[in-house]
């Protein structure tokens, strides 16, 4: 009972921050929390080709010239 209360919870809590983001309706705190959230259940993603996170790099102000692997992002939190 106590794993299926604790997997009700972390659905919940999910299935809010999903629901705030994709309205539109998210503030900078949700965001946060979202970001902790997926940190502290071992999520992470890599830049692919297509993939949103790939779209957020082509957004930020690097030169395109810049050049960033896999070992640039190793050890960083």
């Amino acid at each position: 009972m106590k794993d299926e209360a604790l997997n009700s919870l972390f659905d919940a809590v999910a299935d809010e921050l999903l629901t705030k983001i994709k309205s539109g309706e998210a503030k900078p705190a949700d965001l946060a929390v979202a970001v902790k959230f997926l940190k502290d259940n071992n999520i992470t993603c890599l830049p692919t080709d297509g993939n949103s996170l790939e779209e957020l790099m082509k957004s930020m102000p690097f030169s395109s010239d810049d050049k960033f692997s896999y070992d640039s992002f190793k050890g960083r939190a």
